[in-house]
């Protein structure tokens, strides 16, 4: 009887053991096209939510929330404000849904005003995000003269001594700061490229790769990893200072401003196919995917070099630029860089696709994803949702769609 006995309990162990085995298998082997088309039939009810939670206010657009979780917006000056209108063309992109395409232009002209602004480098973000992605899918003229005006109006601030769009007019710390460059406004350079080609001006091509050029030769570190900021001195046109103003420290590896970089030079590459562009994008993809502070997860922390990790932000923003950058950087680059990028890919959309980084409906003010860290030296928007992290996180998925065509 005990042999007996000892063996059903062997029999009834193992059987459990496979049936789990089973389980886990299943629930690992969820398709990727599964998880991407439903991260976007989820983002598409979010974000009409969004859009109609603000439908009252025409001179607002989502930006993030407070500590509360409750709803922050900000005027189209500011410079995430093209961020929803970009989404919402990529999620009628993807779902021909006329409500969704109604909402994209209605917040689309919330920004219209921002094709004339001179006082800052965001205009790329502003206005390409928004007009830029509404001309691509619509082709409606209507949205083009918009976009040459923000090109002339960020072609204002390069000059020719430093060879550089000039991104703030802030003195910054103790006011040492003459003429700050960041990382970011590598994002801006997508406008140039494309007026320079839709408006045959060679103008725009010229300073974006000027800007470009002067980026590689100051901002980046022997280990391919980038500073935030430098600042010239507009005399000698050479850099002063080198600074990480959002990071640790100023040595830090500040995890969006590297996501910035490898998307920024991996645009690059796309509009000038010069090879110098590509290694950079690739070197700085090497410093992020090989990082030994980077989690299995694939979800940075706010700063590769941020004390007390593991016990620190993440950031979904700095993931989902990264995510999208890699997608379309692995278009371009060898096969064995194509494979490492694509298997960091689809664990960072796993994962921000998952209740773990990606808000239920109607939550959290109808933001699509949540842990995302805008300036936390400053104690501003930490651990919160923002709404330039939904638009890169959008952006991927559709480009995985695309490159997996389904």
């Amino acid at each position: 009887m005990i042999i007996k006995k000892t063996i059903s309990v062997l029999i009834a162990s193992i059987f459990i053991f496979f049936t789990s085995c089973k389980k886990e298998t299943k629930k690992d082997k969820i398709s990727m096209e599964t998880v991407v088309n439903e991260a976007l039939e989820f983002s598409v009810q979010q974000s009409l939510k969004m859009a109609e939670s603000l439908k009252d206010k025409p001179n607002f657009l989502p930006k993030t929330t407070d500590r509360f979780g409750n709803l922050e917006t900000c005027e189209s000056k500011w410079w995430v404000s093209g961020f929803f209108p970009g989404t919402l063309w990529y999620l009628y992109e993807y779902s021909n849904n006329e409500e969704v395409k109604k909402w994209a232009h209605e917040y689309t002209l919330r920004v219209k005003d921002e094709q004339y602004t001179t006082d800052n480098h965001d205009v790329g973000f502003m206005i390409y995000c928004s007009f830029g992605n509404a001309y691509r899918l619509t082709k409606d003229d209507t949205y083009k003269e918009a976009i040459l005006n923000a090109s002339k109006s960020l072609s204002t601030r390069f000059n020719t001594t430093t060879k550089a769009i000039k991104s703030w007019d802030s003195g910054g710390p103790n006011n040492i700061w003459q003429y700050p460059v960041i990382i970011d406004n590598m994002m801006n350079l997508e406008l140039l490229m494309w007026s320079s080609e839709k408006f045959d001006d060679p103008n725009f091509k010229n300073i974006a790769i000027t800007h470009a050029n002067t980026t590689l030769k100051n901002h980046f570190r022997k280990d391919n990893s980038s500073y935030h900021v430098i600042s010239y001195d507009t005399i000698s046109g050479q850099a002063e200072f080198k600074h990480t103003a959002q990071g640790f420290n100023n040595e830090s590896a500040w995890a969006r401003g590297q996501a910035w970089g490898l998307y920024g030079y991996t645009l690059m590459y796309r509009f000038t196919k010069d090879p110098t562009y590509l290694k950079q994008a690739e070197n700085i993809a090497s410093f992020m995917v090989n990082h030994p502070n980077l989690p299995e997860d694939k979800i940075p922390f706010w700063d590769f070099n941020a004390p007390n990790i593991p016990d620190t932000y993440r950031d979904a923003s700095a993931a989902a630029i990264m995510c999208s950058a890699l997608l379309e950087l692995s278009e371009y680059t060898n096969s064995n860089n194509s494979a490492a990028y694509l298997k960091t890919v689809e664990t960072q959309i796993r994962t921000l696709s998952s209740p773990q980084y990606r808000n239920a409906l109607g939550n959290n003010a109808n933001f699509i994803l949540k842990h995302g860290v805008g300036h936390l030296p400053a104690n501003s928007e930490v651990d919160v949702p923002l709404t330039y992290a939904d638009y890169y996180f959008v952006e991927a998925l559709m480009r995985y769609k695309k490159l997996k065509e389904f």
